[in-house]
């Protein structure tokens, strides 16, 4: 437990200038955060959290760039030709991956170096609050007994939400329809006006919509529940054998510098530290899960041969 003192000082540390403390100044005045998501979806909003905390830090200026396109393949190109000096880093999650792996862009996650794995982010299935279903098994069993008549919606084709629910659908035999989309905001707007039955996202993007009281969790798909949300049920508590594991981190192009992504990591670890930027990612059920450059590459390397299992399993690629 932080003492007065303590909090104090951690807060106080938090507002020294990133360069003050590292005695070396970041190597450029702006640095611009691509994302394939659309404004207000899951890595458009992280970023821009994140980016209130990590200015007064890093003593540098941000801008957030939405490059839609490809199921991320374009935001993925855009950020691999840039020049490799600090000034432009990708959102990643594991779309970059399963993008790669289902439609071979000329730029892939392996074009990219995997800078920093900041949080683990939990998944959760969700609807409106006008739907008849109330927790995850209820629209299970109606799935099951009306198979062919639900309609799902998850993010873009080669996004983890979409395996999920392809997953899902393969282990209740429920042959419900799985509607990708752009982004979480294009989803959400189809879940509220009844197009979708389900949707499936991070609590980040829904919580406008979740505070408004217009839609209601139904399930979480993680090994355990949510300290948030305590009385959500996970999918294997309601019969559905199906964990999901999403992070969100950064990656740049090949070639930076080892002294850029030891700043970074040290930014990283001192806004995470935070106790303004703790009290909002704890909000958006986000845990951290700091991993530098080298953790970073093999964490990615490891997920990228998960994800590739799982695809062949699917049969959707061999």
């Amino acid at each position: 437990m932080l003492t007065r003192r303590s909090f104090a000082a951690a807060s106080a540390a938090a507002l020294v200038p990133f360069s003050a403390q590292a005695q070396m100044r970041y190597p450029v005045p702006t640095v611009t955060l691509v994302t394939h998501s659309s404004p207000g979806g899951g890595s458009d909003v992280f970023l821009r959290e994140l980016i209130k905390h990590l200015h007064p830090v890093m003593g540098v200026n941000f801008a957030v760039e939405n490059v839609r396109g490809g199921s991320g393949a374009t935001a993925v190109a855009r950020v691999a030709r840039a020049r490799p000096d600090g000034s432009m880093f990708y959102a990643t999650t594991p779309t970059y991956i399963q993008t790669t792996l289902l439609s071979r862009p000329e730029f892939g996650y392996d074009s990219l170096d995997p800078l920093a794995i900041v949080f683990l982010d939990p998944e959760v299935i969700y609807t409106r609050v006008e739907s008849p279903f109330r927790t995850l098994a209820d629209a299970v069993a109606h799935a099951k007994a009306n198979p062919g008549r639900q309609r799902w919606g998850a993010a873009n084709p080669a996004s983890l939400e979409r395996i999920a629910f392809e997953k899902m659908n393969r282990l209740i035999g429920a042959r419900a329809a799985v509607v990708s989309h752009e982004g979480g905001g294009d989803l959400m707007i189809n879940v509220l006006n009844g197009t979708l039955d389900l949707g499936i996202g991070e609590i980040q993007e829904i919580r406008a919509q979740l505070d408004a009281n217009r839609i209601r969790l139904l399930g979480v798909v993680t090994e355990e529940r949510l300290p948030d949300f305590p009385d959500l049920a996970t999918a294997r508590e309601q019969g559905v054998d199906l964990v999901v594991t999403k992070f969100r981190g950064l990656a740049g192009p090949k070639g930076m510098p080892d002294e850029i992504a030891a700043m970074w990591h040290d930014a990283l670890r001192q806004v995470l530290a935070s106790p303004a930027y703790k009290e909002q990612y704890a909000k958006e059920s986000l845990v951290p899960a700091l991993k530098g450059r080298e953790e970073a590459r093999r964490f990615t390397a490891e997920f990228a041969a998960e994800i590739a299992a799982t695809l062949r399993e699917l049969g959707v690629v061999r």
